[in-house]
């Protein structure tokens, strides 16, 4: 259970398909592999959000997404999802102080055979 002294708001971002180039096997490292990625974060608050609470107070989803997408280099080949999930950790709290704790889903797509959901999820607090 949450401590009731200590606000968060938590952003989340589900479902968005990224093609990255990961996996160990040779089949798996000369084109991207299509991932389902998903992320939520928890952002420390002070205070309530009113009717006229500008963004500044909160988060931009779109930062997560960026994450998701433009963060990941192109160019780069990931051994494993859990380092692809590790870059858009470190992304997202290099963006913002107020970020305390980020959660990646990762899918691969290219393994599921019967539309089961087969991959990782990654939890880091910031240090």
């Amino acid at each position: 259970m949450a401590d009731p002294r200590f606000d968060l708001l938590q952003l989340r971002v589900t479902g968005v398909e990224v093609p990255v180039l990961t996996g160990i096997y040779s089949e798996e490292t000369k084109l991207p592999q299509p991932l389902r990625i998903s992320v939520e974060a928890d952002l420390d608050i002070a205070g309530r959000f009113e009717m006229d609470t500008p963004l500044s107070a909160s988060k931009n989803y779109l930062d997560l997404k960026h994450a998701m997408t433009d963060a990941l280099p192109k160019d780069r080949h990931f051994s494993l999802i859990e380092s692809v999930a590790e870059h858009i950790c470190e992304t997202l709290f290099m963006q913002d102080s107020r970020v305390a704790r980020v959660a990646v889903h990762i899918v691969k797509l290219a393994i599921s055979e019967n539309g089961e959901e087969i991959g990782i999820t990654l939890v880091r607090h910031r240090r």
